[in-house]
Order: C-alpha cells, then structure tokens, then sequence
C-alpha cells in the first residue's frame, strides 16, 4: 500500500500525507458483522475523567473479527479487502462454503478471490490458520494464540510478522516483533504470513485536526503545567521541571520497569525483548 502526498495549497496539506486505499474494495462494511461503538470520551460511571487526552472523533461500528479462526476444514473464500477505522490494519471478509460470513485480519498478499482454510489439514500459504505443531520452523506467522482456543492475541498490528525458530517438549519458540523470544504451546493456533498495510507507520498526519477526528484531545506537556497539575510543573521561566521525568502520577519514564518482578507468565520468556537504548 502505496503513501499519497499532496500538493502544500495550505498549511495543514503542506505535511500531511494518506495512505492510497485503491486495492481496498469499495463498500459499507457487512452489517451482520457490525455493532454501533459507544464512547466514554474518558471518563468513568461519575464522569470524572479517568483517561486523559479523549473525546470527540468520528462515529465509529465496530467490525466483529474472527480472532479463534475455528471453522477448521471449512473453505472460504475472501470477498472483499475493507478499511476498519478501529484499527490500523486492513480487514478481509470471508464467505465461507457453509453460508457463514466472517471478518478476519487481512495478511499481506491476501487477494480477493482467494481461498483459505483453517485446520490441521490447511496448506501452508498466506492466510491460512493451523496450530503451530503443524507450522514449518522459520516461517512468519500473526494472531497467535496464548492459550488454545482463546483466540489470537499476540501480533495483530499493521506490518507486524512473528518467526518460528524451533519446536521442542510441546512449546514453540516463538520470536516477536519486539525482539522477546517467547514460548508458545504448540495446540495453539497461528495465521501465516505478515499483517497488511506495512506502511501505516509511515504517514504524517500532517495537522491538529486529524487526531481530534480520530478522537484525541491536545496533549498539554508537563513541564507547561503549574505544580499542582503535575509533579514536572511549575519554576520560573522555561524550567526542565526540576525531577527526572514523569507522569503526573509520578511514575518515572525513560526506563523505568514496571513488569511485575513475579509474573507468572515470566516462565515462558526465553529472552527479553531489546532494549531502546
């Protein structure tokens, strides 16, 4: 997927560039598979805000996906390659042999027209959903299950792939995006290939305006902030805060862990995700 540039005929359109959208099919999305998204704009049962910086952006349906990808055997075919604003992933729809329409996660290379299959008898091809037992070593996989029959929950983002670098006592090893290599029981279930729409990380949105149509508010920093709003607030003139950075709960950023240090989940992390510094 392409990345659009326009001509700067004001100052908004100078920066602002678009993904081109040419190989979606154009149409309202499946209305069997929708639900209207109700929004709390932040705030909690009192409505007091809970979560900063939210509100407003347009009217959203939420597309039910098909995380679990359980219709083992049963062939379908993709109809339609769609835009779902609720994430910044591409979505496919599936008309399945048996009457049922499902909406998946769309892989890179998915076309219309294209048939997929879920299953331990599923060929190995972009698209398909088979448990990691019967996945070759080294091949790039997405919505991995954590525990068999759950559904997918790791790998889900625009652009995003996971490797298979061995299969041994019934667990995968499984390495991330981030880098953390992983252990995955081998009964659960993975899509092979990349997440669509790679170039989503490339865009600039080029003005204010387009995050409040995505429904974010102004983020005011810090340090701008008197000493009651912020631990980082306050001095004269343009002070750095006076403290090492923070939120203004006083939870330390650049580096500050916060992973419980007795996870259970600890057991099944090989090795740590890379550092950012």
């Amino acid at each position: 997927m392409a990345i659009k540039t326009y001509k700067p005929t004001t100052p908004g359109r100078r920066f602002f560039t678009s993904l081109d959208y040419s190989n979606l099919t154009k149409k309202r999305p499946e209305k069997s598979l929708i639900i209207p998204k109700k929004r709390s704009g932040g705030r909690n049962n009192m409505g007091r805000v809970t979560a900063k910086h939210r509100g407003g952006g347009a009217k959203r349906f939420i597309r039910i996906i098909d995380f679990k990808r359980n219709k083992f055997g049963i062939e379908g075919k993709v109809a339609s390659l769609e835009y779902d604003p609720n994430r910044n992933a591409n979505i496919a729809l599936i008309n399945y042999v048996d009457g049922e329409k499902r909406y998946i996660i769309a892989p890179e290379g998915l076309m219309v027209g294209d048939r997929i299959m879920s299953g331990k008898d599923a060929p190995i091809k972009v698209g398909n959903a088979l448990p990691l037992s019967e996945i070759p070593a080294g091949k790039e996989v997405h919505n991995i299950e954590l525990v068999p029959g759950k559904g997918g929950q790791l790998v889900r983002s625009a652009g995003l792939s996971a490797q298979i670098l061995a299969k041994e006592n019934g667990y995968a090893h499984i390495k991330l995006p981030s880098g953390e290599v992983r252990l995955v029981r081998l009964d659960c279930v993975a899509t092979i290939g990349k997440v669509s729409n790679s170039d989503y990380a490339n865009i600039s949105l080029g003005k204010a305006g387009r995050s409040r149509w995505m429904g974010r508010r102004p983020r005011v920093r810090g340090v701008a902030m008197n000493p009651v709003d912020h631990p980082m607030g306050g001095g004269e003139g343009k002070s750095s805060g006076g403290r090492h950075p923070c939120s203004p709960n006083g939870i330390p950023a650049k580096g500050y862990k916060t992973r419980k240090k007795k996870k259970s989940s600890d057991k099944y992390i090989i090795s740590r995700r890379k550092s950012r510094r």
